[in-house]
């Protein structure tokens, strides 16, 4: 009988879907595994081979801890809401919805085509109003809470409210803007409603706030850090401008030291956990206040620049003040000579992303204010710059420039010739140089002379402290999370505005759907798509969404407050982390329409135990998600501050790309990458130039030529593609003209040579393998066997299609252990010594792998046991039906058919997982070798508590002895027990 997979696939995923075969239960006796992948966000290009490998891995865990007896929770979903899905509406016209629907259905089948043990019945789609419903119901819980810094906690704003109506605010220990003014008891209860309000948004967990944001004109929205590479949108590639926009904000800088501290709890990559440590960037220093001069013009309001430094002890140093380009007092104190450069230095800088920014430390630029601060101790002037090496989000948007003991201000002292003094220099140290304003002596002549760095420390911000200029100061560079979008297919916010004060819809009215719009792009005024809804206004007395002519609102979103009540609805979206920050929880009870989740469920399934994913979400999805995490756990909505114990990075599945050579200075001719490797080899570039001289009839000398990827799918084993076939298929991409230049060998066989390079699997790189493909021709067991031999999960590999014919051949081999040209061969004989050694050796190799997620080694233990097992004609049910088990969390498709043919009625998935038994192990007879004046003849088998003399008499009396010896006595017998027996004649 022969292995025909692809019936036996199809045949068994439908029995799973039929069945609900890994449907897991929220009531179960059996103890609770919870495994999670990362949302897919349900692209149009589908799945290529690289996308299932931590799929795979998940699921051979999942289904290893069915076998163990474990109620396992293995859901699946998507992050279906995204600007891809936007762009596409916005080029096509159509319904983003409807793209995503046809994504999610691509996705689907391909996932179920793999075998994955999804729980289907928990699917999650973060673009469902069902869904999001709780998205927007946690922006509200947000914006109802304050962070208690005492309690080190958020709490309800209700508790705030009373404290300032009893006490004001002079007593509060909370997290909040940095220019919030004190207020007593007595003025917060005189305050206008508005006023409060006001007030509030400074404390707020999410908060409305002036925020630098990256900005892409050509999307017409605000984009995250992770969403821009080389200082242009990952998405089409426009360039992004740093913009000063009015955004929902979230603050995650509160929850700071906790996120550091809950590193230390839980079991993540180390290299995840760095990355994360690094973005949150905890530092111990001071805050310095340095007085702005007033201008000689006279008349300018007294300003103060705020300093963090973690180096206090160097600020005799000091020669030079560097502010961020947007830094807000920048337009405040540049003098009117300075006026015209440093404004187009600014708009020169808001060119440049942050990570740019952070990125160059080689060029040098900056503008002078014509500003001068105060020293604090010296009291002497101190020139104010801007340059775009500060950061206006990174500490204050100020340094104190020390460039005897920093690099970078030391190359924008030297660039701009701004003296650079030794730390001392200058400075007079005595009484006089140290004294505040009251004349009183805060330091003597040995202020700091002699003392380590940390008592140094200590003494500076001592000393500030005294003058009222500085304090010690942690800091971190975590800032608070933009959260608005200006998007339409996200989730809207649950958000309206009287009197441009935003006020949450009661969520009992949720979910607050999206409209519909006649286009996506932003308004002809700037506003957000959602401008373009024509019903999208509340009506606070009918709690509904209502027509835009209800509603009198100006220019700017705000509303005169009307006796109808009804008011304008939030413009902006929430981001794509929005939705995937809590996912994972509302998959423990996914159709409660009347909570988030049940107690019950949440206090079953408690958190993930196996999250796997890739590295790239570090300080994104997993930073933002453990934010909310430590927020539902102050509100006492779960158990545990994180939500996932551990955490695995999956590598990546690298795609073999293939190139040709365009010329620069013809871009209209190709060459083969065969000519391009001769034009690169010394020896042989003159010649190659001849022929490209031939082709294009130019007198070409020195040339460029650019790589261009050719669709992997044109190219043979042998890396070559046929002349005709390749450049019609670069006439589709837009090539008009394409004319190709091979070597002569080419030409005569009509065909173009690539070169190869191993790059990231792409659509845009033409590398990617489709996985439809691989499971029609070699099965989904092939595939999943396949990316797990490939090598250790966490690393990088590459793809190569001619590799998977080995794991293939492998899972044949395996079917042949059952069936034979005659027929099913299993029978219940009993099994030898030596299959039961083979069988228990895998046992141990393979769980021990699982565990230590090694799935690598597990297919090639595989491997070597059908070996062993086809040279030893094994046959017994006892010892094929465990093998089924091992081999099930791998390739379970073939492992259900065969488990079936051994007569089970029963799926395999939940089968207890085999026992290693070590006994079968531990040799009880050795195979002596025998040998005749030290020459080997032949083996015998004997027992291992044989006594010498019992095998020197067991020996003799064999009659292969007998025919050695022909009658002879032998001299001497030596026998080393367990080792040899050799015959002296």
């Amino acid at each position: 009988m022969r292995y025909n997979f692809n019936d036996i696939e199809a045949k068994w995923q439908a029995y799973w879907a039929k069945n609900e075969t890994f449907k897991a239960e929220n009531h179960s006796d059996k103890p609770k595994y919870y495994v999670l992948d990362m949302f897919p966000y349900p692209s149009g290009a589908g799945l290529h081979v690289g996308h299932p490998l931590g799929y795979i891995a998940s699921d051979i865990y999942a289904r290893y801890k069915r076998h163990q007896g474990f109620n396992v929770l293995h859901p699946q979903g998507y992050d279906s809401f995204g600007l891809p899905a936007e762009q596409y509406a916005i080029q096509t016209g159509q319904h983003p919805a409807i793209t995503t629907e046809e994504n999610i259905k691509t996705y689907r089948r391909q996932l179920d085509q793999i075998g994955f043990s999804f729980d289907w019945s928990r699917e999650v789609r973060t673009s469902d109003p069902k869904y999001y419903k709780w998205t927007q119901w946690i922006f509200i819980q947000l914006f109802n809470s304050w962070y208690n810094k005492k309690e080190d906690k958020a709490e309800d704003i209700s508790e705030l409210i009373k404290r300032f109506e009893a006490e004001g605010n002079a007593g509060v220990s909370a997290a909040c803007d940095d220019a919030v003014a004190t207020f007593t008891a007595d003025e917060w209860n005189a305050f206008s409603s508005e006023q409060q309000q006001r007030i509030l948004l400074q404390y707020r967990l999410t908060y409305l706030a002036e925020t630098e944001v990256n900005w892409c004109p050509a999307l017409g929205t605000v984009l995250a850090n992770d969403e821009i590479v080389n200082g242009v949108s990952e998405r089409g590639g426009h360039p992004v401008i740093r913009k000063k926009m009015t955004q929902w904000s979230m603050r995650i800088s509160a929850y700071a030291e906790r996120l550091l501290q809950g590193l230390e709890t839980i079991d993540w990559t180390d290299s995840l956990k760095e990355s994360q440590r690094n973005w949150i960037g905890k530092s111990v220093g001071a805050r310095v206040m340095f007085p702005v001069l007033p201008a000689e013009q006279g008349g300018q309001e007294s300003q103060v620049i705020s300093v963090f430094t973690t180096r206090p002890d160097t600020i005799f140093g000091v020669s030079f003040m560097t502010l961020a380009p947007e830094h807000e007092l920048v337009a405040q104190i540049t003098t009117p000579e300075q006026k015209a450069e440093v404004e187009a230095y600014i708009a020169a800088t808001a060119k440049r992303s942050e990570r740019d920014r952070m990125a160059d430390v080689k060029t040098v630029t900056g503008a002078f204010t014509g500003a001068y601060a105060e020293h604090p101790f010296t009291r002497k002037p101190i020139p104010i710059w801007i340059g775009d090496y500060v950061l206006a989000g990174y500490g204050t948007g100020a340094v104190m420039s020390v460039p005897c003991g920093d690099q970078r201000d030391y190359d924008f002292a030297k660039h701009f010739n701004i003296p650079i003094p030794n730390i001392f220099e200058g400075v007079d140290i005595s009484k006089e140089a140290f004294v505040d304003k009251e004349n009183t002596i805060i330091a003597n002549s040995d202020f700091l002379n002699g003392l380590n760095y940390k008592n140094a420390t200590r003494k500076v911000i001592e000393a500030l402290e005294h003058l009222g200029q500085g304090e010690g100061k942690t800091n971190y560079r975590l800032r608070d999370a933009v959260f608005s979008r200006q998007r339409y297919w996200g989730e809207p916010f649950p958000v309206y505005y009287v009197n441009g004060m935003p006020q949450m819809i009661d969520a009992q009215y949720l979910p607050i759907t999206l409209p519909e719009v006649e286009k996506y792009l932003p308004t002809e005024t700037g506003e957000p798509p959602l401008g373009n809804a024509t019903v999208w206004s509340w009506d606070t007395i009918n709690h509904k969404v209502v027509s835009n002519a209800l509603c009198q609102s100006d220019s700017s979103g705000s509303a005169e407050d009307t006796d109808n009540g009804v008011y304008p609805l939030e413009l902006n979206t929430m981001p794509g982390w929005a939705g995937s920050s809590q996912y994972f929880n509302r998959y423990m009870d996914p159709h409660n329409d009347e909570e988030i989740f049940s107690q019950e469920a949440i206090n079953y399934w408690q958190q993930v135990d196996l999250y796997i994913g890739g590295s790239e979400h570090a300080t994104g999805h997993l930073l933002y998600s453990r934010f909310w995490q430590k927020f539902m756990f102050d509100k006492g909505l779960v158990p545990y501050d994180e939500y996932a114990k551990k955490l695995i990075n999956q590598g990546m599945i690298l795609g073999t790309s293939a190139f040709v050579y365009r010329i620069n200075e013809k871009p209209d001719f190709f060459i083969s990458g065969a000519l391009y490797n001769d034009y690169n080899n010394p020896e042989s570039k003159s010649e190659a130039l001849t022929v490209i001289r031939q082709f294009t009839g130019d007198d070409l000398t020195d040339i460029q030529l650019d790589p261009i990827h050719v669709d992997v799918k044109f190219v043979n084993s042998s890396d070559e593609v046929d002349a005709s076939g390749i450049k019609q298929w670069m006439k589709d991409y837009n090539y008009e003209h394409v004319q190709f230049i091979g070597t002569e060998e080419e030409s005569k066989r009509g065909v173009i040579r690539v070169n190869r390079d191993v790059e990231k699997m792409s659509k845009s790189k033409y590398n990617v393998v489709n996985p439809d493909d691989i499971c029609l021709q070699y099965g989904a067991d092939s595939l999943r066997l396949y990316e797990m031999f490939l090598g250790p999960l966490e690393q990088y590999k590459p793809w190569n299609t001619a590799g998977i014919t080995g794991v293939h051949s492998f899972l044949k081999k395996l079917w042949r252990l059952y069936y034979d040209d005659s027929g099913f061969r299993v029978t219940d004989s009993e099994p030898s010594k030596a299959s039961l050694k083979t069988l228990h050796k895998t046992i141990k190799k393979v769980q021990e792998d699982i565990e230590n997620f090694s799935f690598n080694t597990t297919v090639s233990t595989f491997m070597i046991a059908v070996n062993e097992f086809t040279s030893q004609k094994c046959s017994s049910r006892e010892i094929l039906s465990p093998l089924l088990i091992l081999v099930s969390p791998y390739a379970p498709h073939i492992a259900e058919e065969l488990w079936e043919a051994l007569g089970h009625q029963e799926s395999i998935s939940t089968e207890p997982f085999p026992i290693f038994e070590e006994k079968h192990l531990v040799e009880s007879t050795k195979n002596y070798p025998i040998s005749f004046n030290g020459k080997f003849r032949f083996t015998l088998e004997l027992p291992l508590d044989m006594s010498k003399e019992a095998i020197e008499a067991t020996v003799l009396a064999h009659q292969k002895t007998q025919e050695q010896l022909q009658g002879r006595t032998p001299k001497k017998v030596i026998v080393v027990p367990g080792k040899i027996v050799n015959i002296v004649g």
